[in-house]
């Protein structure tokens, strides 16, 4: 593993991902990201001149910059975050993430393939490469929901409920297809709902915390009572590591935080750290299918390959509200424009 491809490299967890490799290892990083509205190249800026790394402005979809960036940088791992990636977006304009996730991961796994066969001519070799790898990022909502009690397990059927999630489902299954079909290494991770530095604030945490500091309202869907695994963003970039190193060819592995809280316990803690009122807080009608709980058993990667979260929710919330009260710029510049009339859409 020398020449890793990043996707989706300038987003909230591809960004933290870049750093924390770039930080621990001595590896090439090619990050490749269209700079759609939650790509942000200032997440960044404090590495962009580091001689192992490498920037490129491209959407996965385009076969043919993604056949010059692995002939130019001899990729031998791909790490695939590229994905548009929020449900509400989703429900407004499926067939965004339906084309992005689902082909951009087929071009990525087609180039893959081109490259990293033992025999490039013959077109049905299954023989690849030694320490060659894709691993897909995936979501535990391709799930769907959980009732009260249980948690999403490897063998947890696929029962995806928005398009979102569909698109994230489809893309897992065709990485999976590639693996038994043509033999490509593969693994694919799952994942817990993650916060931290650098979130995208459409997202609750951070919309919470920029809501706040501004005393404006802070919109809650339904009841507030939909309950997620919340994972710190800096433990699934050690997860990813971790799965890319020790991971078994062809499995599939949960990362959670092992922190379930409910939304509207999350946004009370926001107010109280803040020091603000719940006045602030106004319910706003649900969107439509909106999962009720999200949990996930992550015994196989504990178990199996060593890795456990470090962070209690209580004390990545605190790290994670003082950087985003340190860093209110970075915020200010984001929202607006374009992304502030979509807010006002959206919870009008």
């Amino acid at each position: 593993m020398q020449n890793i491809l990043v996707t989706g490299g300038a987003g909230f967890i591809g960004s933290n991902f870049v750093k924390h490799m770039l930080a621990t290892y001595d590896y090439n990083i090619i990050n490749v990201d269209s700079l759609t509205y939650a790509g942000n190249l200032e997440n960044l800026t404090d590495i962009e001149n580091n001689p192992k790394y490498t920037f490129v402005k491209v959407d996965i979809r385009d076969r043919e910059i993604l056949d010059k960036i692995f002939s130019k940088h001899n990729i031998d791992t791909v790490v695939n975050f590229a994905a548009e990636s929020h449900v509400d977006r989703s429900i407004e304009d499926p067939e965004l993430f339906l084309s992005t996730n689902i082909l951009g991961t087929q071009a990525l796994l087609d180039t893959a393939k081109k490259y990293w066969k033992v025999n490039l001519e013959d077109k049905h070799c299954r023989e690849f490469k030694e320490s060659v790898k894709f691993l897909q990022v995936s979501t535990d909502e391709v799930y769907g929901t959980l009732g009260a009690t249980g948690l999403f397990t490897e063998d947890t059927p696929l029962a995806p409920n928005s398009p979102y999630s569909a698109s994230k489902t489809s893309a897992d299954l065709v990485v999976r297809a590639y693996h038994e079909t043509f033999g490509m290494p593969i693994n694919i991770t799952r994942c817990s709902n993650n916060y931290g530095p650098y979130q995208f604030p459409e997202k609750l945490i951070p919309l919470m915390i920029n809501n706040c500091i501004n005393d404006k309202e802070l919109p809650v869907y339904g009841d507030g009572m939909q309950i997620r695994d919340w994972l710190h963003v800096k433990d699934h970039c050690t997860a990813i590591d971790t799965v890319l190193h020790k991971g078994e060819i062809g499995e599939v592995y949960n990362i959670g935080g092992n922190n379930e809280k409910a939304n509207i316990e999350i946004v009370k803690l926001i107010i109280e750290n803040l020091g603000k009122s719940e006045k602030l807080i106004k319910y706003v009608q649900d969107r439509p299918g909106h999962d009720r709980r999200y949990a996930i058993d992550n015994t196989k990667i504990t178990t199996e390959l060593g890795w456990s979260p470090s962070y209690t929710f209580e004390e990545g919330i605190k790290e994670t509200i003082e950087w985003y009260l340190a860093n209110e710029k970075w915020m200010g510049k984001i929202v607006s424009g374009e992304y502030m009339d979509y807010y006002r859409d959206m919870y009008k």
